[in-house]
């Protein structure tokens, strides 16, 4: 280092400051000018000599004197995602109408229903609730598809209820409860279309990514996400994490970015791809005495719930395991919500999954580094 710290000096000698000496002499009779110029050179060679000096470079890239380096901004948002599922509900807020995939009356709750926590860590990221005319600016123009069983279909329910005013809702309400069945939208005013779709297995989402591909066109926002049909039809975690495996190496394929990519040896493995579009529906807590069939009571068991859970992690689908798609954890908010927020332990009060669009918008937000 010393060795390139004299060869910059002595360059600096050579160029600058010999022909200022030389020069001194007939800047003599106007001292301003010549010392204008010494303490311009002067500057010139501390800038040059900085990046020499590792104590000097640190002070001035410390906190405070130059923006957050990409590394520093990339923790911070890994942070506040992780944060997003952080919220409480207000019962005093919930009606007593509880909602079922059957129940077509069933209602969001008031904004006042939930909110995030107040610790420090959840404050900083500065999470907020949209309102519609800010989702509406979010989702202008955009295609957003999402796909899966009844979970998927009232986070639907609320995004709409979201997007849409409560008469239009009435209208649209009975077909978008059709059982079994998918629903499209195109909202005019914001040129948003949103197209739902009845996949309650896996394999029905790999198709469904298979079809993307096929076409090379794709959703600007994928929320997908099954399991309980697995569980309850098939209930065998091995095979659910076998197709889960095939799903993301499906999802890989439509993500721009190829050089995101290493070989261990095991075939190509995904490594720290940022896909803010993509998002897995998690499923609910499972309440299994509040199940209303004997069926559902044998195979949806806490134990079962579990093993399709690490199935889904050890996947690597996800992105706290090195996958693409983010989590919307609707286990940890109906969790949070508690029994008193379904009827039949597994399809929740609509507040539950009002908090997951919010999630979801707030990831958007934070991973555009966007504000509002």
């Amino acid at each position: 280092m010393w060795g390139a710290v004299q060869l910059g000096v002595s360059a600096a000698f050579l160029v600058l400051f010999v022909p200022v000496g030389m020069a001194g002499w007939h800047l003599s009779r106007n001292k301003m000018l010549f010392f204008s110029c010494a303490l311009f050179i002067t500057l010139a060679v501390c800038v040059h000599l900085t990046p020499y000096f590792p104590s000097v470079s640190s002070i001035l890239s410390s906190p405070g004197s130059v923006p957050l380096s990409s590394s520093s901004s990339a923790v911070n948002l890994d942070s506040c995602i992780s944060l997003l599922h952080q919220v409480v509900f207000d019962f005093q807020e919930l009606s007593n109408e509880n909602s079922s995939v059957e129940n077509t009356s069933i209602r969001s709750s008031s904004e006042k229903s939930w909110k995030w926590i107040e610790s420090e860590p959840v404050v900083q990221c500065d999470f907020q609730k949209l309102t519609k005319s800010d989702a509406s600016d979010l989702f202008n123009g955009s295609w957003v598809v999402v796909a899966g069983d009844s979970q998927a279909r009232l986070f639907v329910v609320s995004l709409l209820e979201l997007l849409l005013g409560e008469s239009e809702m009435e209208m649209i309400r009975g077909d978008l409860f059709k059982r079994h069945s998918d629903y499209n939208i195109l909202i005019d005013e914001i040129g948003m279309k949103l197209d739902f779709i009845w996949a309650p297995y896996v394999s029905n989402l790999t198709d469904l990514v298979l079809g993307f591909e096929e076409k090379k066109s794709y959703p600007d926002v994928f929320v997908i996400g099954a399991g309980l049909w697995d569980m309850l039809h098939i209930n065998n975690a091995t095979d659910y994490g076998v197709s889960l495996k095939l799903l993301g190496d499906l999802v890989v394929l439509l993500l721009p970015v190829p050089s995101d990519f290493v070989n261990d040896g095991a075939g190509m493995n995904l490594v720290s791809v940022r896909s803010p579009n993509f998002f897995w529906l998690g499923m609910p807590k499972l309440i299994n005495s509040m199940l209303n069939t004997d069926e559902k009571r044998v195979k949806m068991t806490d134990v079962m719930w579990q093993a399709y859970t690490d199935e889904l992690y050890s996947s690597k689908l996800l992105r706290q395991s090195g996958g693409p798609l983010v989590l919307l954890d609707i286990h940890a908010l109906s969790n949070s919500c508690g029994a008193r927020c379904t009827a039949d332990g597994m399809h929740y009060h609509g507040v539950v999954y009002e908090a997951a669009v919010h999630v979801m918008l707030n990831g958007l937000l934070i991973e555009s580094n966007q504000k509002l």
